[in-house]
C-alpha cells in the first residue's frame, strides 16, 4: 500500500511511460489521489486568477453578499463562511467560496446556470473563463488516461463531459482563530468525476489512507493535484476510489489565510451514471445524483 501521493509528469503518462503508468494505477486503486507536472497550464494565468480571488474576498462582506448563491443551490456566485457542511458533520467548514461555470449558450442543458459577473474586480470573469477552459482541457486529458487504465477507449468519457456541468471554485480559508477547531474543511469526498486542484502547495490538504492514517499532500509548486470523485467511484463499481480528504490547520504553525482553486469535472445533467462494466446497471441521472449530494452538504 502506498503511503504517499505520487507526483508524475503528465507528459510521461500520456506518452505511455510504463513506470509512471504503474505508479498511477497503484495510486488510483489505493487512495485515488495523484499530482501532475508538465501539464501545460500557464503560471501567469494561475497568478492572475489568484490575484482576482484575493481582491474579491477582500471586499466588504456586504459587497460579496450581493452576489449570494442563495436560490441557485450554490451553483454560481458567492457562498459565505459557515454554510457548507461535510456529510455527517454538524460544524460547518471555515471557508468562503465563489462558483464559476462554463460560458453557456442555447446548446447547453437548461439546468446549467449562467455565470455571475463581478463588477468590483476588473477582468475577474475573463480570467476565470480562461482558467475554466484550460482546466477542462486538462481534465479531459486526465480522463482519457483513466479510461485507458480501466481498459476502455480513451474517449469513453468525452460525450459525458461535452457541455458538462463542471465547476470552478475559488476558496478563501480565513486564518483559524484559536485551537479548538483546526478543521478548515472537514473530512469529505468530492461529488464529481475527477477534481483538479491548483494551489495545494500552501499545505493543509490531507488524504485518508486505507490504514486510517492521514497522508499530507505536499506537491511541488505549480503541480496540479488530481483525485477521483464519487461519480467516478460509482460508475467504476468502486474499482477507482473516491477517498476522504480534509483541509486542516497545523496548530504548530502560524495560521494565515489560505487560497485554493479546485476544478470539479462533472458530466452533463442528462448523463446516466451507470457502470462502465455492467450493461444491466440502471444507473442514476447525473442531475439527480448531484441534487442528493447538495442537499447532504447544505448547499441546496
Amino acid at each position: 500500500m502506498t503511503n504517499q501521493v505520487p507526483e508524475l509528469s503528465f507528459k510521461d503518462i500520456e506518452k505511455g511511460d510504463t513506470f509512471s503508468i504503474n505508479i498511477l494505477k497503484d495510486a488510483l486503486s489505493n487512495h485515488g489521489f495523484f499530482s501532475i507536472t508538465d501539464h501545460g497550464l500557464s503560471q501567469d494565468l494561475i497568478d492572475r486568477c489568484y490575484a482576482c480571488s484575493k481582491d474579491f474576498f477582500d471586499l466588504d462582506f456586504q459587497e460579496k453578499e450581493a452576489y449570494s448563491s442563495v436560490g441557485s443551490k450554490g451553483a454560481r456566485g458567492y457562498t459565505p463562511k459557515g454554510i457548507e457542511t461535510a456529510v455527517g458533520e454538524k460544524i460547518a467548514d471555515q471557508k468562503e467560496f465563489w462558483h464559476h461555470g462554463p460560458v453557456i449558450d442555447d446548446s447547453y442543458d437548461k439546468k446549467i446556470p449562467p455565470n455571475i459577473y463581478i463588477n468590483e474586480v476588473p477582468n475577474f470573469n475573463e480570467n476565470f473563463d480562461q482558467l475554466y477552459n484550460e482546466l477542462h482541457k486538462i481534465g479531459s486529458r486526465v480522463l482519457s488516461v483513466i479510461s485507458l487504465s480501466l481498459g476502455l477507449d480513451k474517449d469513453y468519457f468525452s460525450p459525458w463531459i461535452d457541455k458538462g456541468n463542471s465547476l470552478l471554485r475559488s476558496i478563501h480559508y480565513p486564518p483559524v482563530q484559536g485551537n479548538t477547531n483546526p478543521h478548515r474543511a472537514r473530512a469529505h469526498t468530492d461529488i464529481n468525476l475527477i477534481t483538479l486542484l491548483i494551489g495545494a502547495e500552501e499545505g493543509g490538504l490531507e488524504v485518508l489512507n486505507k490504514d486510517g492514517s492521514w497522508i499530507k499532500v505536499e506537491p511541488s509548486s505549480n503541480a496540479i493535484v488530481c483525485n477521483i470523485g464519487d461519480m467516478m467511484q460509482l460508475v467504476t463499481d468502486k474499482q477507482l476510489v473516491s477517498t476522504t480528504h480534509r483541509v486542516i490547520q497545523d496548530l504548530e504553525q502560524e495560521s494565515k489565510a489560505r487560497y485554493s482553486i479546485p476544478f470539479f469535472l462533472h458530466p452533463a445533467p442528462s448523463i446516466n451514471l451507470k457502470s462502465v462494466f455492467r450493461e444491466n446497471d440502471d444507473g442514476i441521472l447525473a442531475d439527480d445524483f448531484l441534487d442528493e449530494r447538495l442537499k447532504a452538504i447544505k448547499l441546496y
